[in-house]
Formats: C-alpha cells, structure tokens, sequence
C-alpha cells in the first residue's frame, strides 16, 4: 500500500468544527502555553470529544508541554477514533494490511493518521521508558509498511537496541546477586 498516495481530499483538519469551536481553538493556539490555553481546549475536547482536529491540538499541547502520559493517552484515543471512522473493528494488535486496505475506500488520510498516532504512542512510550510496550506497535506499523514509509524501521530498530540494553542491565543485576 503506498502510504504517500495523496489523491485523497479528506483530512483530518478539513473537519468543520463550528464557529464557536474554530474560536475556541483559535484563542488557544493564541494563548498558548499560558494554562487558559488547556482549560479551552479541555473545553473543545468536552463538546468534541471525536474530532481529529482537537485531539491532534490536545496531543500537541501535551507533547509540546512535556506531559507525555496525557499525550499518550490522547494519541490512544486518536487511535480508536480514526479506526471507529474507517470501520475497523479490531485493534491495532490484530489488524492486517487486508482490514487496513478497508479504509481506502473510506478516506487514505484517515489510514495515514490512523498509523501516524499509531506511531506517535508508541515514540511517546519510548520517551516514557516504556519499551516493552513501544516494540509491538513500531513492529506493526513495520509490518503494514515494509516500504518504511513512516519511518518507523529506525524507532523500532532503537527500542530494540534499548530493550537488549535494559534486558542486558537487568540480567547483570541478577548475576551480581549470586556473586555476592
């Protein structure tokens, strides 16, 4: 499947949100990173809680903010979002290249952000030291796109590296036990 395919018109911030909602935003994306900023956008989030658009702003708030759990949890939530809106059923664990082609005919955007928020939790596990937990996914999305073209080949070749480290460091720490 090629993920760069760009005849597709519909994404995620083409969505219209309202008038009222395009201010809210608007005046968070002014006031940022003051904490007003957030307590729109947890408005925003309260009457949308579905729209792309205000959880990518959600996700970036966190990230940018260094709240990596509260961007992970956002990202989970994209997820689930994007894959309710190509009528995927299934999570990210047991989907296959066949049910992701399902999404085709509904939006190719939708399938890139589908597997851009796939990949953003699971670089936001990373960062969180969770490494155990990053590797399945960077392996699926390595598995949807062997062209690598999302670039995850390198995280999941990363956290790989890191989790032998970690196993490594671990495994020494439980020799050094019986040496005593």
């Amino acid at each position: 499947m090629d993920f760069l395919e760009f005849d597709d018109d519909s994404l995620y911030f083409d969505e219209p949100l309202g008038e009222e909602q395009e201010a809210l935003l608007q005046r968070a994306s002014e006031c940022y990173p003051e904490p007003e900023a957030e307590q729109l956008l947890d408005s925003l989030y309260a009457r949308k809680p579905e729209s792309l658009t205000v959880l990518v702003a959600l996700y970036r708030f966190f990230y940018y903010q260094h709240r990596y759990e509260e961007a992970l949890s956002i990202a989970e939530k994209a997820i689930l979002v994007s894959a309710k809106m190509m009528g995927l059923t299934m999570s990210w664990e047991r989907i296959s290249e066949q049910y992701l082609g399902q999404g085709v005919f509904v939006s190719m955007g939708l399938i890139r952000f589908y597997m851009l928020a796939l990949k953003g939790s699971a670089y936001l596990l990373m960062r969180l030291g969770r490494i155990e937990e990053a590797l399945p996914r960077l392996g699926k999305i390595v598995e949807l796109d062997p062209a690598d073209q999302f670039g995850a080949a390198f995280l999941l070749h990363m956290a790989t590296k890191e989790q032998v480290n970690l196993n490594a460091e671990r495994h020494g720490n439980i020799e050094s036990l019986f040496r005593r």
